[in-house]
């Protein structure tokens, strides 16, 4: 029997993402759900004859609730997250149902594992997080991880070029992490961080180079020093072409606080944003770079060891990251009953054979 995919956003441009990428390496047949329907027919359309289109709004509970039936997998990417609560994970626990999302938000991450007995006990396999940051990212940092005796340090760094063939809704997502201050785990303490600051000077690989990227609100913060013994997460977020860094650090800095927190003015910026990127992408590109270094110990010694990875599109690397789990968990490759974010699920060795088929290689290296 055909394994049935359910992709709730799948009409954007990361959910349409997943879908391409789950088309590509499984045999599944997918849905992919919009309130808009003629845009969600035309990507439905687009992505091939075993990808169809259902008209769902996610405040509907009872089509919800069907369409979750119907299906083996529910991989959520409608976002942003920050408004989403845990319905779509919930009712997948009560209909024993595997669930994915594209979270990329401390509160939702929050929301989603408090739920991790409730899936143990139904056998349900969730995983939160997946996609390129979060997601690979959090993967790279368990390659480093296991390289060392001790880990005691990661430092995180991301790059976006453009749009990152990404949405409106990425945009959104940036602005909205600049709302509010957030905890760091630093020395072995927790410390409130003001969002986009603290600019540092971060060597990427080619074709970026040295960039600047700045502290930035990831749950990635607080799953990282739940998962591995370490004193320092540090996660910092950057973007190409230079300015709209100083763009995006005035936005954090110097525009009212009360002004940022509304989302009228979320929406403004983030449109304005993604006008703007649309012309620039024509000379930055829209790749991503992820860069994770993780220093402690080694023999008695003091080491460091870096993992980085490049790719074109944001938006596809993402696909990669959420398909590749997908095609673990239809095969059965990756059960873990429980709610997780990915650097707790995913062993280092099956990551990196799904990475590898899809092309995408992860260097690495020893530092001193």
């Amino acid at each position: 029997m055909t394994d049935q995919v359910l992709i709730l956003g799948g009409r954007g441009r990361i959910g349409s993402s997943v879908a391409q990428d789950i088309a590509t390496h499984t045999r599944s047949q997918i849905t992919i759900t919009s309130r808009n329907s003629t845009a969600g027919e035309a990507v439905s359309a687009k992505l091939g004859l075993r990808v169809q289109f259902l008209q769902l709004d996610l405040a509907d509970t009872t089509g919800l609730r069907n369409a979750i039936a119907s299906s083996n997998l529910v991989i959520h990417c409608a976002g942003p997250f920050h408004y989403r609560d845990a319905e779509v994970l919930q009712l997948c626990i009560e209909q024993g149902v595997n669930y994915l999302d594209v979270s990329d938000h401390r509160s939702f991450t929050r929301k989603a594992l408090a739920y991790r007995s409730q899936a143990e006990k139904a056998g349900v396999t969730a995983i939160i997080n997946t996609g390129i940051f979060p997601g690979i990212s959090n993967s790279m940092v368990r390659q480093c991880v296991e390289q060392l005796d001790e880990p005691d340090r990661i430092h995180l760094s991301y790059l976006v070029a453009g749009s990152g063939g990404a949405g409106i809704t990425v945009m959104r997502t940036t602005f909205l992490g600049l709302q509010h201050p957030f905890e760091a785990l630093i020395d072995g303490k927790w410390q409130e961080i003001k969002p986009y600051s603290d600019r540092e000077e971060v060597q990427f690989p080619a074709p970026y180079g040295k960039a600047g990227v700045y502290w930035f609100d990831m749950p990635e913060a607080f799953t990282l020093p739940e998962t591995f013994p370490v004193k320092t997460v540090i996660t910092k977020f950057g973007s190409v072409p230079d300015f709209y860094n100083h763009l995006t650090w005035i936005a954090a800095h110097w525009f009212p606080k009360k002004l940022m927190r509304q989302r009228s003015a979320v929406e403004f910026l983030a449109r304005v944003s993604h006008l703007m990127t649309d012309v620039t992408n024509l000379f930055s590109g829209t790749g991503v770079a992820v860069r994770s270094h993780v220093t402690g110990r080694k023999s008695g010694q003091n080491a460091g060891y870096c993992a980085t990875l490049v790719h074109d599109n944001a938006a596809t690397s993402s696909g990669y990251g959420t398909g590749s789990i997908a095609q673990l968990l239809l095969t059965k490759k990756l059960i873990k009953p429980g709610v997780w974010a990915v650097e707790q699920a995913l062993p280092t060795d099956l990551f990196e054979q799904t990475l590898a088929s899809r092309g995408l290689t992860i260097h690495q290296e020893w530092l001193p």
